[in-house]
C-alpha cells in the first residue's frame, strides 16, 4: 500500500544582507524612551524588563544574518501601557555595552531602522 505525504511549502525568505535594514533613524529621532534605553545599553543597565538584554534570534531575517547570540533585544517603554508594548531596540555585536549596530522597531519586529548617531 502506498501512502501520500502532504507537505505545505513556505514562501521563500529573501536572502539577508547588510542592506536588509536600509531605513535609518537618527538617535535624536528616537522617542525619549528609546534614547534612555540606548543610554542604559551603554551603561550595562539597569533595565526595566527581565527580558531586556536577552538574545534576539532574528527569526524574521530582517537584520543581517549573524550567529545566534550576536543580537540582543531591549524594550522601549510605551507611555500609558502596563505591558512591554511593541517597541524594541535590537543591538548586535560581541560587546553588549559597545554594540556594532543597533536597530529600532516600533512594530514588534515587522520592520527595523538602523539607529545612526
Amino acid at each position: 500500500m502506498l501512502s501520500t505525504l502532504l507537505v505545505q511549502a513556505r514562501a521563500p525568505v529573501p536572502p539577508s544582507s547588510p542592506d536588509t535594514a536600509t531605513a535609518s533613524v537618527a538617535w535624536s529621532g528616537l522617542p525619549p524612551q528609546g534614547r534612555q534605553v540606548m543610554e542604559q545599553i551603554r551603561e550595562g543597565g539597569p533595565f526595566q524588563y527581565e527580558k531586556d538584554g536577552t538574545v534576539f534570534g532574528n527569526r524574521e531575517r530582517l537584520l543581517p544574518m549573524q550567529k545566534r547570540g550576536f543580537y540582543r533585544e531591549y524594550t522601549v517603554p510605551t507611555p500609558g501601557l502596563r505591558h512591554r508594548g511593541a517597541r524594541r531596540i535590537v543591538c548586535g555585536g560581541l560587546k553588549p555595552q559597545a554594540p556594532d549596530a543597533c536597530y529600532y522597531t516600533e512594530d514588534h519586529y515587522n520592520s527595523f531602522r538602523l539607529i545612526v548617531q
